[in-house]
């Protein structure tokens, strides 16, 4: 009996692995709580988290379902028409809003899902590309989303009725809080039964299918999963920005999606967010060279991909002997 308790106590400690992670994960909110007092600009730190959140929920289903979606931005664009149309022509509070706007790009994704989870490969890219360029279309003649001028002068109210989101500091611990939780349940689910079928789907999919699993409904678990994560990055950008436009629903926002998972390393957990923050500061302090910022991304990017094949995190991880 004793020796029982003592087992289980033994079993139910951290792993290395999970370690790790958990102290990285404790350092790096350390940090983001600090920004306001450090003297960074707060506006360029809540857009990279905006874009980090949709990052991470983009690697949730490339870097552990396998699963490459070239229309992705579809999800975070529909989040934030929805939520600042509400916020300006229905005047709902901050929290319906982000409500409404995580359910539009949840509910697309269910149907997105459903369509393209049928094709494996290039085929169901090139689905999910052509659906979401549907939607683009469809979002610039639609006469809500004021076609390309977008929707501007997004009021932010307060959260909850008492939450002055007006307050940009205020605004920012709100962002960061929502990333934090986002960033988290994804953690949560990759480290869960449900993820480890998914890694398994990944690595060798008719196996998990001889096991028997069914891939279709975990593949479309996840896209759903990622679709509402990603719209959940999407409606905090509205409050951000104030604003909500073609852009975030363009192709090109999907293939910044997959550069900056790619940049950060694809399938680890801390990838997304470095890719994100690069990619950010690089539009934020390169903004300068007009055009040219495509440019030296593109060079970045490729001198990375020559020189770190795992992606920054993924390089560090491996000569660490870490888990990131």
């Amino acid at each position: 009996m004793t020796t029982l308790t003592t087992n289980s106590i033994a079993n139910s400690k951290p792993t290395a692995p999970v370690r790790d992670e958990i102290r990285t994960f404790i350092i790096l909110t350390a940090l983001l709580v600090a920004v306001p007092i450090s003297g960074l600009y707060p506006f360029f730190v809540m857009n990279a988290l905006c874009l980090a959140l949709f990052a991470c929920a983009f690697n949730l289903l490339i870097g552990y379902g396998g699963l490459l979606s070239f229309g992705h931005a579809v999800f975070l664009g529909t989040a934030g028409y929805i939520t600042a149309h509400a916020l300006k022509v229905w005047t709902v509070s901050p929290e319906l809003g982000i409500v409404l706007g995580v359910a539009a790009s949840t509910a697309l994704g269910v149907v997105t899902g459903l369509v393209a989870i049928r094709r494996q490969g290039i085929y169901f890219s090139m689905i999910t590309l052509a659906l979401s360029q549907l939607v683009y279309f469809i979002y610039l003649e639609a006469p809500f989303t004021h076609g390309e001028d977008g929707i501007q002068g997004v009021p932010q109210g307060k959260l909850f009725a008492f939450i002055d989101l007006t307050n940009p500091i205020v605004l920012y611990y709100v962002v960061l809080a929502v990333f934090l939780a986002g960033f988290f349940l994804i953690y949560r689910s990759i480290n869960s039964p449900f993820g480890e079928v998914l890694k398994s789907i990944r690595e060798n999919e008719p196996r998990a299918i001889s096991l028997g699993y069914k891939t279709d409904h975990y593949k479309l678990l996840a896209f759903i999963l990622s679709a509402g994560l990603a719209g959940l990055a999407g409606a905090m950008k509205v409050f951000v920005a104030q604003n909500a436009s073609l852009t975030d629903v363009y192709w090109t926002m999907s293939g910044e999606v997959v550069l900056i998972t790619l940049l950060g390393g694809l399938g680890t957990v801390f990838g997304p967010v470095v890719g994100a923050f690069i990619i950010a500061a690089m539009q934020e302090y390169l903004a300068s060279f007009g055009q040219w910022v495509l440019v030296i991304q593109g060079t970045i990017f490729v001198i990375c991909v020559l020189t770190f094949r795992r992606g920054i995190v993924g390089e560090v991880a491996h000569y660490f002997k870490m888990s990131l």
